[in-house]
């Protein structure tokens, strides 16, 4: 009884201690100077006329390839599909203080960790719905497609498939930002294995987690929380059926497809568990190893980013939750 005791001091102890680290690294975060104003490209591209055409080309080159005649831009503006999406953007999107915020305090953390990153101009758009593309970061540009954002059950997404539309929701414009800068830094596994894969999606949700530390975990892995809650409960069978099949060494093309791509669930081809699983649970699984390894080891996390997924795996001693 006294040594159980012990052990609960000494958890509660541990637990003061890591909060008090972390309220003194979120302190240093906010202290970094950044500010962004947002660009409202949408609206600005909603008032083009022939008039004033010449003067936007010069502000934003790049959204005006050369090739392209005069006419064809003033042509747009006046397309009833194009205005109705101005329109759509404009009620949803009547104002992004709020993202404008998020989006500091994101870039804040981002710094923290990586000194070297520069504060991108910020520019928003329409795309007519390029779901493929709804955040753009190249040459210190940040550009978000606004249009990708309207709800789920919104009618420009009538014929898209819903595990891709259930992510078009305001909530996930600064998990996507998040996902587009940890991309950059997370080189893309050197081998084919499933375990290197899984990996690959573990450093990129570590990051996440480092740089939205107020954001749902699922929310970070665009999950609801049922499917969050789906995950964590099953973890265990999840990784039973990984090692049992002896699927972590495979280099199987379709393993990805399975369990690591967005699709309507994961694919176990066990007809009780596919219908009720999300997808990619094989990335929640790369996020609990990668986990496991900062937490059991003492490395930086640059050294993280430089280290193999078998070496991550070997030392990270993981043991799914029960």
């Amino acid at each position: 009884m006294k040594y159980s005791k012990f052990l609960k001091i000494v958890a509660v102890f541990c637990i003061i201690i890591s909060c008090s680290k972390e309220s003194k690294i979120e302190k240093e975060i906010a202290a970094i100077p950044v500010k962004i104003g947002i660009e409202r490209f949408d609206r600005i591209f909603a008032d083009v006329t022939e008039e004033n055409l010449a003067s936007v080309k010069d502000k934003y080159p790049f959204f005006f390839p050369g090739e392209n005649n005069d006419s064809i831009w003033i042509q747009k503006t006046k397309d009833t599909l194009q205005i109705e999406i101005n329109q759509e953007v404009e009620k949803a999107f009547s104002d992004l203080s709020v993202e404008r915020e998020q989006l500091e305090s994101l870039l804040q953390h981002i710094k923290y960790y990586f000194p070297e990153a520069t504060v991108p101009r910020v520019i928003t758009i329409t795309s007519n719905v390029n779901y493929q593309k709804k955040i753009i970061l190249s040459d210190d540009l940040l550009i978000i497609s606004l249009d990708t954002y309207l709800g789920a059950d919104h009618h420009f997404y009538g014929g898209i498939q819903a595990y891709l539309k259930d992510r078009f929701v305001r909530s996930q414009i600064l998990p996507d930002i998040a996902t587009t800068y940890a991309r950059q830094l997370v080189e893309l596994p050197k081998d084919r294995t499933f375990l290197a894969n899984m990996i690959y999606y573990g450093k990129e949700l570590y990051l996440k987690d480092l740089f939205l530390p107020d954001f749902l975990d699922s929310e970070k892995m665009a999950y609801t929380e049922s499917q969050f809650d789906w995950v964590k409960a099953n973890e265990e069978e999840i990784w039973r059926y990984f090692i049992d099949r002896q699927l972590l060494y495979s280099t199987e093309a379709d393993l990805s497809p399975r369990f690591l791509y967005p699709g309507p669930f994961s694919k176990f081809y066990l007809e009780e568990i596919d219908q009720e699983s999300p997808d990619r649970v094989g990335q929640y699984i790369g996020w609990r190893i990668v986990n496991a390894y900062m937490k059991n080891n003492n490395v930086s996390l640059r050294q993280l980013l430089l280290t193999d997924a078998e070496t991550i795996f070997s030392a990270s001693k993981y043991k799914p939750a029960r």
